[in-house]
This record gives structure tokens, C-alpha cells and sequence, in this order.
């Protein structure tokens, strides 16, 4: 299972975070399939590769509850509906 989570990087207590796509069974560190985006929980700064992460959710990747809660903030599911939408309107 493919799912969108966190992986760590920075210096000692200046963690940030890149969103990436993986195999659910690789290390937290480990090599993505795909980056996604930036997270800085100390300034709450996110950048985000929207069209690619609609495209992974589309696909059935699964985000971690953090994950999910950033997607929140920045709309993303919303388009993820729009896109459904779209789809099944064309069909």
C-alpha cells in the first residue's frame, strides 16, 4: 500500500519534514516514490505539489492522520472531489 507521510530531515531539534509518497513497509527515512511537498512545523510553513498529490490520492494512496491534517488546511480534498467529479461527469 502506497501511503502520502512525513519524512524527517533538518538538524537536531530543527526537524523539518518533506510530504512523500512510499511503501507503507519502508523505513520513515527510507527512499519515496515520490516527494510531494514541504512541512516546517516550527514556522507551520507548507509548500505543496497539489496536481501530484490529488494525482496519488486518485490512485488510492492512504495519508497518515498528520498528513491528512495538512491536506486539510490547504483545501487539498476538496479539489480531490473536484477532480472525481470531473471524471465521473465525463464518463
Amino acid at each position: 500500500m502506497v501511503k502520502l507521510r512525513l519524512k524527517r530531515f533538518g538538524k537536531k531539534r530543527e526537524a523539518s519534514y518533506r510530504i512523500v509518497a512510499m511503501k507503507s513497509t519502508t523505513r520513515r527515512d527510507g527512499r519515496p516514490l515520490e516527494e510531494l511537498g514541504f512541512y516546517n512545523p516550527r514556522t507551520d510553513e507548507t509548500r505543496l505539489n497539489v496536481p501530484a498529490i490529488v494525482k496519488r490520492l486518485q490512485q488510492g494512496a492512504q495519508p497518515t492522520d498528520t498528513v491528512r491534517h495538512i491536506l486539510a488546511k490547504a483545501n487539498v480534498f476538496e479539489q480531490v472531489k473536484a477532480a472525481n467529479a470531473a471524471a465521473n461527469a465525463a464518463n
